[in-house]
């Protein structure tokens, strides 16, 4: 346990007394920070021994941080002596505030709601851990919605330092701006979101998951490849597949379908049948021991990579249209000690590179007029200083092929080649995460800054969707989807008006 875990945060909460009902994981880790942060907790659950096993775990991470030196012993008793255990629902009646982190379901949510209007005063705040409910829903059923809010925090609580404060259609600006000081008293980043499906950082990691998915879907390489090619070039934590075997495909597919059909077949949210598919046989991931990845001891067997191929170096010309792309290129060549020609076209033995953005080899080769037997084309998105990944036309000769994988491997950069695809790997999930932040931009879900500072702590991306886009340029991400968009005729493509704009402007994508 890290010492920032442990350290409450010194801003007075804007409630004393709070009542958590849920002690699974999510009860117990908003029991633990309240704590931590001065608030009187009270816990219930209807489960016979679940309170003592919550306090048990809570008070036992406490312990550890004593005999680790990052917590007084004094701390940990007051921490202790401030959960308190509610056997029944009327023992929540003097709390200010009571956050219900129940099953996700509806009517359970309601029902309960229902049941604490009866008990708590008219000034008390019911809030909703829900990641996935509508809030304005939830509080429907209750008499007095304005008092009803979302307050979504992510497991593990202690360490994922944000909350999503969502009110609902009729929830005050009062307790929206009191529940949001007590995230922040609580040590916490609030993201003040408004109550759409997904609300900000489910929303937000639709794009991961669904274009890698697809990816894999048209066999353009293999689920391997792809986590590693959005580890090193992309700069992301865990590849996709990885974080769909951590999580769960009974936890994730739900999650893909509710967005999906929430937003009525959105086609930037489209699940993959594959998902479905795995779900009915039971390869949940690592819960089940096998997924997309199979696990012996809890660690996957991740295939080795294919093993680079010889070939003698050959003369080579560049297709590539931006001069940005020209000279990376070209001193990739220089650099490996090839020839480097530079007349008006190849010679009829050259190895031709070109660099596309959301087009596929073939089509980038073809508008070029080049010999499609001896095009390779090679992702520019990331740059040439980590992993390096070239795509091939049907048509190009395994010798072509060998040859630009020798290149680009001289140095001992790893090498990953795949299948004719619009727009690579990294190009398609990037410009992917791109628009759909900006699409929540768009919306008016969240502030721009808001967004990107949700996604990097909430989902762990090296940068949030605006930054993103911004790092790799909003232009190229608007020249990838434009292209993928003509390439394929799929919605699921089309560019948000936030980043067109922005794109064409030359402004910056959190511009407001």
């Amino acid at each position: 346990m890290s010492k920032e875990i442990l350290k409450a945060d010194t801003t007075p909460p804007p409630y004393q007394t709070l009542g958590i009902v849920g002690t699974g994981a999510m009860g117990r880790g908003i029991a633990q920070i309240a704590a931590q942060a001065g608030l009187t907790v009270y816990l219930h659950d209807l489960r016979d021994g679940a309170i003592d096993e919550a306090r048990e775990f809570i008070g036992g991470l406490w312990d550890r941080g004593v005999q680790k030196q990052r917590l007084s012993e004094t701390d940990a008793e007051r921490f202790r002596a401030s959960l308190k255990e509610a056997t029944t629902l009327a023992d929540l009646a003097g709390c200010d505030i009571v956050i219900e982190a129940i099953v996700e379901q509806l009517e359970a949510k309601q029902t309960l709601f229902q049941q604490l209007e009866e008990i708590l005063d008219d000034r008390a705040v019911l809030a909703t851990n829900t990641s996935s409910l509508s809030v304005t829903a939830i509080a429907s059923a209750c008499r007095r919605p304005q008092r009803v809010i979302g307050f979504h925090f992510f497991n593990p609580v202690p360490l994922m330092k944000i909350v999503e404060v969502i009110p609902g259609l009729r929830t005050s600006d009062d307790v929206t701006d009191r529940v949001e000081a007590l995230g922040k008293a609580m040590g916490h980043f609030t993201a003040r979101a408004t109550d759409t499906p997904g609300f900000l950082v489910n929303h937000a990691g639709r794009a991961f998951g669904t274009e890698a998915l697809r990816i894999l879907g048209e066999s353009v390489t293999d689920h391997a490849t792809i986590d590693r090619i959005l580890v090193d070039q992309g700069g992301f934590r865990m590849g996709p597949f990885t974080l769909l075997d951590l999580t769960g495909l009974d936890v994730s597919h739900a999650v893909m379908e509710s967005i999906y059909h929430q937003y009525y077949e959105e086609p930037r949210f489209r699940p993959s049948p594959l998902t479905r598919q795995r779900l009915t046989a039971g390869l949940l991931g690592r819960k089940s021991g096998e997924g997309f990845y199979r696990y012996v001891d809890g660690k996957p067997e991740v295939p080795d990579e294919p093993p680079l191929p010889d070939a003698s170096p050959r003369p080579v010309w560049i297709g590539a249209e931006a001069d940005e792309a020209k000279a990376q290129l070209a001193d990739l060549v220089r650099g490996a000690g090839w020839a480097l020609e530079n007349g008006p076209g190849p010679s009829a033995d050259a190895l031709c590179l070109v660099a596309p953005l959301g087009e596929d080899a073939t089509a980038c080769t073809l508008r070029l007029g080049l010999p499609a037997e001896r095009c390779v084309a090679v992702d520019l998105l990331a740059g040439l200083d980590k992993r390096r990944c070239l795509m091939t036309t049907p048509a190009t000769l395994a010798d072509y092929r060998n040859a630009a994988m020798a290149l680009l491997s001289h140095d001992g950069t790893p090498v990953s080649a795949f299948s004719d695809s619009n727009g690579f790997v990294l190009q398609r999930v990037v410009a992917c995460i791109v628009n759909v932040g900006s699409e929540i931009a768009q919306q008016g879900v969240a502030e721009p800054d808001t967004i990107d500072r949700a996604v990097e702590l909430g989902l762990g991306y090296p940068r949030g969707p605006l930054a993103m886009g911004d790092h790799y340029g909003s232009r190229r991400i608007l020249a990838i989807l434009d292209n993928l968009l003509a390439a394929t005729g799929d919605p699921r493509y089309r560019a948000s008006p936030w980043l067109r704009r922005r794109a064409t402007l030359g402004l910056r994508l959190t511009t407001p």
